[in-house]
């Protein structure tokens, strides 16, 4: 068990070549590899450094990288256009599309008792530990977990056991996890990397992965004063030590504190990266805590044109919509077809503002009929642009026609909160 790389501070800036060297350091640490799978995340997570890191991997290693595994979890697979934009020059021959129906393998059980404990017994279901037949049967001696460590609203940090478990696992294991973490409460586990969710993956690689050779190869990626994206660290190891260090700095590069309530915030949904409220929700998960009651969530979403990656969950997500936590467990007592999809109740639950603040969704490619559906309120694209130009808003707060507004560019880059949603100073400690 080793940490392999650890470097970085709220004021580091690596560059790609220092990022290169670094990986290349220790990746001759392992010593020789003869069958190399990389396991990066998809073009939702373009930020995070992954498709460089990547293509360093290949580069590498030549030949010996046999195959690439985008860790989608339950999001669309990627395309060809996706691929070579994200992975520049790595051969699109060797990536391989998970289907998290259809391409796994259970590799042990989790106990009902254990959820139970962790759920304070309000879930009484033991949990699968699945992964892509890839990872488990593909006969690699090395496998790299590629990826960002950032707020998380399922997961409270991103990454480490994650990309594994959850990235390339099964229908069951990903709809019972994100089922827990949305009955125990997202406010009570974002910014956290101790909570009931981690605890479970945690008990699972523990006890099911130690056996397969995988090496995290984690970033922390912040923004920078004057504007665009700095890479704050990069750990590389393949040991819970590894994703601990990522995760104490992501919380200092990434967690925002906002002196007030925010009443009125507008988050932009760069095209590229959003295509779905499943995915664009980012912008209602990691801004909630710092809305004030009764204020206004505003999200410009040019690329979105559905509500589920999945076909089947955009179905669910348009017949039961965005209606809040008591709605949704009622909905999931009362329907088989949500009650067996567990995954996109807790989107259901994560996406609702439990009526505490307005959520005013303006897609590209929705209409105002379909977003009303959902229990969203409707807003025109291009009158909110036009009014809100996100090229011409700086980071945080703004005036607009006399109003102040809080402007985040990505959401997926941060986590804003402020303190009387939070139950104590030390709430979102490592």
């Amino acid at each position: 068990m080793s940490l392999y790389c650890s470097t970085g501070s709220v004021t580091t800036d690596l560059s790609a070549q220092e990022l290169k060297q670094l990986l290349r350091e220790a990746l001759e640490k392992l010593g020789p590899r003869g069958k190399v799978l990389a396991v990066p995340p998809d073009q939702s997570r373009e930020h995070s450094r992954a498709g460089l890191l990547t293509r360093m991997a290949w580069e590498h290693y030549g030949e010996r990288l046999k195959a690439v595994l985008p860790a989608i979890g339950t999001h669309t697979p990627m395309r060809a256009e996706q691929i070579a934009h994200m992975f520049a020059g790595v051969p699109q021959e060797l990536f391989h599309a998970h289907n998290w129906r259809t391409d796994i393998e259970t590799l042990g059980e989790v106990p009902a008792e254990f959820i139970r404990e962790q759920s304070e017994g309000k879930l009484d279901y033991s949990w699968p530990a699945q992964v892509n037949r890839l990872i488990s049967s593909g006969g690699f001696d090395l496998i790299l977990s590629i990826g960002q460590v950032v707020p998380h609203e399922v997961i409270g940090m991103a990454n480490y056991t994650k990309n594994i478990l959850i990235g390339t696992g099964g229908r069951e294991g990903i709809n019972r996890s994100h089922y827990l973490g949305a009955v125990y409460g997202m406010e009570r586990i974002m910014g956290r990397a101790e909570n009931p969710v981690r605890r479970l993956l945690t008990y699972a690689g523990d006890k099911f992965l130690r056996d397969l050779p995988i090496v995290y190869v984690h970033t922390v990626v912040g923004r920078k004063p004057e504007g665009g994206l700095a890479v704050r660290g990069l750990f590389i190891g393949d040991e819970m030590e590894c994703f601990l260090k990522a995760a104490e700095l992501s919380l200092k590069v990434n967690f925002e504190m906002v002196d007030e309530p925010i009443k009125k915030a507008v988050v932009f949904l760069d095209p590229a990266e959003f295509h779905s409220t499943w995915i664009g929700n980012k912008a209602v998960y990691r801004t909630r805590m710092a809305l004030a009651d009764g204020g206004e969530l505003i999200v410009l979403a040019p690329g979105v044109r559905e509500f589920g990656e999945d076909k089947g969950i955009d179905k669910l997500i348009r017949k039961y919509g965005y209606r809040g936590t008591p709605a949704t467990l009622e909905a999931v007592r009362k329907n088989a077809d949500l009650g067996s999809d567990l995954s996109a109740a807790a989107h259901l639950i994560h996406g609702s503002s439990e009526g505490r603040f307005k959520i005013t969704w303006c897609p590209g490619h929705l209409s105002q009929e379909e977003v009303e559906g959902v229990g969203f309120d409707y807003g025109d694209l291009k009158q909110m642009l036009k009014k809100y130009d996100a090229a011409k808003l700086g980071h945080g707060y703004n005036k607009v026609d006399g109003e102040e507004i809080f402007f985040v560019a990505n959401p997926g880059l941060g986590l804003w909160a402020h303190s009387s949603r939070l139950r104590s100073s030390a709430a979102v400690a490592v």
